[in-house]
């Protein structure tokens, strides 16, 4: 397949990181082999996120959370992770394949989202829209909080399977839309589709006229969609707390799976009070799920493989540039084995995750 001519479906230009700017990153606290116990990470506003879920459960043990802001997307928060910015960092796994392939020393450790029947982005029409399938978007305005990552990824492969050749691909533009704008835009006829998940999916879907076009998890079923990266540096100087990190995120996806839906949802809502930066606690109440296909968000190599392979047919990356097995490892991941298992959490009292 030849590379797409059109700049603007380049697959995450952004993380053109070289291999020098990566290196000069430097690792908080790594003052020996397994020193630190503090994790440098960025949140997301109104959110709580699994290793902040992890530290009010009481998994993280001896390690604390070092909230230094919030991110503005995965792209971004994986770029912090690997110039050393952060010590961990979450995105789409197409965006982690192509951060390793601009030669990024880094690693997946733990998937932290996914799709399912709960958990899912939706690409929405107006109800009277003329828009029924994929060769029905040509000209069309795609709404979506990013370019480069998931909700491009997922618009392309619909394309695709609908048959569009490149040259009818590229005349489907996605467009960066902020999120709480986004249902606005396309009830004013700005936009042909919106991408809506989570709260503002639900909340465009009480209100009434609006229809899906397609789901994530209609074209590829429940899956892990994104992982949370460390760099080789701060795995090899701190596998001990590699292992506490990984292994807790690994306990609260389980404990979210086998507790009651209001519990968790309540347990999340009081971390957001707690750490008293003035947010928004109700998108928090329309939570379901993370969508992690695996169990304790273990990594079978597939969900990464997916866009390798996808990556290399577009001609944002050769064939053969990224081996699979190089870009993620299990091995801190120690969640449901003996003396890991989920005891009594913390109560809900305990320290937030911030």
């Amino acid at each position: 397949m030849t590379t797409m001519t059109s700049s603007r479906r380049r697959f995450i230009t952004l993380l053109g990181l070289s291999a020098v700017a990566v290196s000069c990153g430097t690792t908080a606290g790594t003052a020996g082999k397994d020193r630190t116990r503090t994790l440098r990470y960025q949140g997301w506003a109104g959110q709580v996120t699994l290793p902040e879920l992890a530290e009010d459960l009481g998994y993280l043990e001896d390690v604390r959370l070092e909230w230094v802001g919030n991110t503005i997307s995965g792209p971004q928060d994986i770029q912090s992770a690997a110039t050393g910015q952060t010590d961990f960092g979450g995105a789409f796994n197409g965006a982690v394949v192509k951060l390793a392939a601009n030669k990024a020393p880094i690693k997946a450790v733990i998937s932290y989202y996914g799709a399912d029947q709960h958990a899912y982005n939706g690409y929405y029409v107006l109800e009277d829209s003329p828009i029924r399938s994929a060769r029905d978007l040509a000209g069309q305005k795609v709404g979506m909080n990013t370019l480069g990552a998931h909700a491009e990824a997922m618009l392309d492969i619909y394309l695709q399977r609908g048959g569009l050749s490149e040259a009818e691909i590229g005349k489907v533009e996605p467009l960066v839309v902020p999120p709480v704008n986004t249902e606005q835009a396309l009830r004013q006829k700005q936009i042909g589709v919106a991408v809506l998940g989570g709260i503002l999916r639900d909340k465009a879907l009480a209100t009434g006229g609006i229809r899906p076009l397609f789901t994530d998890f209609d074209l590829l079923g429940a899956f892990s969609a994104g992982t949370y990266v460390m760099t080789d540096r701060f795995l090899e100087q701190n596998p001990g707390t590699a292992r506490t990190f990984v292994t807790a995120v690994g306990r609260a996806i389980e404990w979210s799976r086998s507790t009651p839906r209001d519990e968790v949802v309540a347990r999340m809502t009081d971390i957001v009070k707690k750490r008293g930066r003035n947010e928004d606690t109700t998108p928090l109440k329309y939570w379901r799920s993370w969508g992690v296909a695996e169990t304790a968000g273990r990594i079978t190599g597939k969900e990464l493989q997916l866009w390798i392979d996808w990556l290399a047919e577009r001609g944002d990356i050769r064939k053969g540039q990224v081996k699979v097995d190089d870009l993620y490892t299990n091995t801190f991941n120690k969640a449901g084995e003996v003396g890991t298992a989920p005891t009594s959490p913390a109560p809900s009292a305990s320290k937030s995750g911030s």
